[in-house]
């Protein structure tokens, strides 16, 4: 038995394996963004609001710098989207009031309702997909995604979960 075991050890590794695992995250990640997508689409938003939409809850009063470096986008793609949010009244921008160059960001009532909703259809797939899986599934899955992170990546993560550590 043991023999079959370290014949599979290394099997993982191969490129037909490796590729299929990328394969795996892209079909993964269209479907995961699928629903949010459609919703965004029907009030002309897309997968950019998204994800300010998304940090901005996540981080209520996040600076512009702080929100450009988790996204990892220009300062023009940022404005664009920005500008349409706040628009719209999903964000809105204060001034900060040690440093009134800064701009704090905040979702609106408008924007915490999308924000949720969208994350309740996201919550609501891995939630079906956690539980099909099981405990060591998920922190597998969560180990190899980790893995695919850069530092800075990694370092805006673990933010983020010191953030939830203190609610």
């Amino acid at each position: 038995m043991a023999d079959i075991k370290s014949k599979q050890k290394g099997l993982f590794l191969r490129k037909q394996e490796l590729r299929h695992g990328i394969e795996l995250l892209f079909f993964a990640y269209r479907d995961f963004t699928q629903e949010a997508d459609s919703l965004l689409a029907e009030i002309n938003l897309g997968r950019a609001h998204h994800r300010v939409l998304h940090f901005v809850g996540r981080q209520a009063g996040i600076n512009v710098s702080d929100l450009l470096s988790i996204l990892n986008i220009t300062k023009q793609s940022l404005s664009r989207v920005l500008s349409h949010l706040i628009d719209e009244d999903y964000v809105e921008q204060k001034t900060a009031a040690h440093d009134r160059r800064q701009r704090l960001l905040y979702l609106t009532d408008k924007g915490q309702k999308l924000e949720a909703q969208i994350a309740e259809l996201q919550f609501q797939r891995f939630a079906r997909a956690y539980q099909a899986s099981g405990a060591e599934a998920v922190a597998g899955f969560r180990q190899i995604l980790s893995g695919l992170l850069d530092d800075e990546a990694r370092a805006h993560l673990e933010r983020l979960e010191a953030l939830d550590e203190k609610r």
